[in-house]
Order: C-alpha cells, then structure tokens, then sequence
C-alpha cells in the first residue's frame, strides 16, 4: 500500500505530540536579577589584592587632574563603605559623568601604589544620577 501509515507509527507520532504539549515549560525567568545576587558579583575594595582582577562599585569622593611623567592623568577616589581605591586615567583631563559624588562600577586589574589600591585605564559604568 502505498501511502498509508502503519498504526503503530501514526500511535508513535500522536504520543510525541501529545507527550510535548503536556510537558511543562521551564519557568520564566526574571528580567531583575535579585538584589543578594547583584551585591555578590561585586568585590568589596578592602578585599581587593594586587594583580587580582576585580568588579567593585562605590561612590566618587574626590576628581583631580595630577600629571604623572609630564602626561595628564584624572585621578578619582573611589569609597565603598568598606576601604578607598584610586581610579586613574592616564591621558585624560577630563571625562563627563566623572565627577564627586556619582556612583561608578569600575573594573580592572589592581596594582598597589604606595600601599594603597589602585585600578589604572579601568572599564567603568556611571550609575545614572538620582539612582545611587
């Protein structure tokens, strides 16, 4: 016969359909991730080593323009509640959003200068004002 569909396959084929429309989806997730999850993918600045690569997040407390070698370089001080860290670029007077008092999520590799933390030419994201 030409055509037909032997019974135990149409059987087969009529359970694997049935078997996916009764299977249950995986939950849907959240677009926010939770507020334990985000606070964790952050390092605290007073656990920062050197050359440890890190993400931290904090609020600017001071911006000045100090030359290093006789190149511009923008210098920020970064708090967290926990210790101050030094975020410098090199050959920049000036960057917008860069300024006392905004919040910044800044990451790198850190380096000791002078006992103190340090994160040069860093990755940053400036938290929109009103929001820290």
């Amino acid at each position: 016969m030409t055509g037909a569909i032997e019974p135990e396959k149409r059987a087969g084929k009529l359970r694997r359909f049935l078997g996916r429309l009764s299977t249950p989806e995986e939950e849907p997730r959240s677009a926010e991730p939770e507020a334990d999850t985000a606070a964790d993918e952050y390092t605290r600045i007073s656990d920062c080593a050197d050359r440890q690569i890190v993400k931290v997040t904090g609020t600017l407390r001071t911006v000045t323009l100090r030359p290093r070698a006789g190149v511009p370089a923008l210098e920020a001080e970064l708090f967290d509640g926990s210790d101050v860290l030094d975020v410098v670029w090199l050959g920049r007077r000036a960057i917008a959003g860069i300024e006392p008092g905004r919040t910044l999520i800044a990451s790198g590799r850190v380096a000791l200068n002078r006992g103190r933390p340090v994160l040069f030419n860093p990755k940053y994201e400036l938290r929109p004002l009103g929001q820290e």
